[in-house]
């Protein structure tokens, strides 16, 4: 019983050492956060304790580490377990900082104080895209062999400098044997310590500007952390952490059989996640796809943070009801351009076979024949409904979630051999 005594109190004043001692109750309801960020924290102990375990039979090279990933599976106590359990952790892990994202942009938590953070979070976002890349590789089977061939010779499509960033991820002109020592290098040791970094980063600057944020109210009512907000915290944990084990025991990590570089299979895919910039690479010029859509997205997630709002907007979800009127449209608009658009250029226009240059005919043309509606839609929000640049951004930035999720719902279940729209 002493004992017990001791780990609890060690443990609650662990829990208690990350919080304020009082908290805003408004800040501790599930639906302000959802629990995303614990949730994040909490898969990402469940990688590193299931990637330990994993590491120790894993052998990098390619002649041994599809067939360390079979023994494992076969010769090792709940090694199958422990497998999928890393697996589907890492395939979560990527959805949930995706809605943790999208929690703090539409409650309006980016702005003034919270500006960093944002910064910082987006930078995770990609570490978590660059963990589930390397670690995709290493089963070395035909689908992550093949996954990460198109989506390193997707980069090749970069302009100026595509082709160099390509040969240095892959450490050669194509997977084998380099690419595999880097990524294992990559995703047990390098993006471990960067992850930890920024991690550390994101939980002081919440500290640093009080927790998370609520919209402005004269009734703040602080409550003591503990019990508040720890329990909360343990039943989130412990509910993923039944999810996460459920969904190990009935459903296998896929392993197909080992990579054969001489026998592509059809479609070859990219990794799920990456399956919006492939549709985009599929519907559109390289240089467009590869290059000025990522660096106009990227200054615009930049630029976000720096405009101004009203400190009693912060913290609101939606920003007004206004707001989440606009946001439905958004979704509705992006949902049915984007469709109508790949419908289009996959069954009526064929622009390539256009007697002008592919960057007009393939690249130009089915740019503004998104931009235009998207342009005309923003331009009805603001005459019509007559919205403010806040709620012009959550539009745009709507469209732009929307049309990703879209186009990698077209790639993960409507593409299929060589690529073809299949229903």
């Amino acid at each position: 019983m002493g004992n017990d005594k001791i780990k609890h109190s060690v443990l609650t004043g662990f829990l208690l050492h990350l919080h304020p001692k009082k908290v805003n109750s408004e800040a501790i309801k599930y639906t302000r956060t959802f629990g995303l960020g614990g949730i994040n924290i909490l898969l990402f102990v469940i990688l590193a304790f299931t990637g330990l375990l994993l590491r120790f039979s894993y052998m990098p090279t390619p002649e041994r580490a599809y067939d360390s990933i079979v023994s494992f599976q076969n010769n090792t106590l709940f090694g199958s377990l422990i497998r999928n359990i890393h697996h589907w952790s890492a395939m979560f892990m990527v959805i949930t900082t995706f809605l943790h994202l999208l929690r703090v942009f539409y409650s309006q938590s980016i702005y003034y104080e919270r500006k960093k953070n944002w910064y910082y979070g987006l930078i995770l976002l990609l570490v978590v895209l660059a963990f589930n890349f390397t670690g995709y590789l290493l089963p070395w089977d035909q689908l992550s062999y093949w996954a990460v061939t198109i989506m390193t010779n997707i980069i090749e499509y970069v302009p100026f400098v595509g082709e160099w960033l390509a040969n240095l991820i892959r450490g050669g002109e194509i997977v084998n044997e380099n690419t595999l020592l880097n990524f294992y290098n990559f995703h047990t040791a390098l993006l471990p310590i960067l992850s930890t970094v920024f991690v550390v980063l994101h939980f002081w600057l919440i500290r640093k500007a009080k927790g998370v944020t609520v919209a402005n109210n004269n009734e703040q009512k602080m409550v003591n952390v503990n019990p508040a907000l720890i329990s909360k915290e343990v039943i989130v944990a412990l509910f993923t952490l039944a999810v996460v084990i459920f969904i190990g025991l009935f459903f296998n990590a896929p392993l197909l059989e080992k990579a054969n570089p001489m026998v592509s299979p059809n479609p070859s895919k990219a990794p799920w996640y990456f399956l919006g910039f492939q549709e985009l690479l599929i519907n559109l010029h390289p240089i467009i796809a590869t290059l000025i859509i990522p660096s106009a997205l990227t200054f615009f997630f930049i630029f976000i943070p720096k405009v101004s709002i009203k400190n009693e907007k912060v913290g609101r979800w939606f920003y007004s009801e206004k707001g989440k009127r606009i946001i439905v449209y958004s979704v509705l608009f992006a949902v049915v351009t984007t469709s109508l658009l790949i419908l289009i250029l996959e069954y009526w226009l064929h622009l390539n076979k256009l007697d002008i240059p592919l960057f007009i005919s393939t690249g130009i043309i089915p740019l503004f024949m998104y931009l235009i509606p998207a342009g005309t839609f923003i331009f009805i929000l603001k005459k019509k409904l007559k919205a403010d640049k806040i709620e012009l951004i959550l539009a745009l930035a709507t469209i732009i979630f929307t049309s990703y999720i879209v186009m990698s719902f077209v790639g993960i279940w409507l593409r299929g051999e060589a690529m073809h729209l299949i229903f």
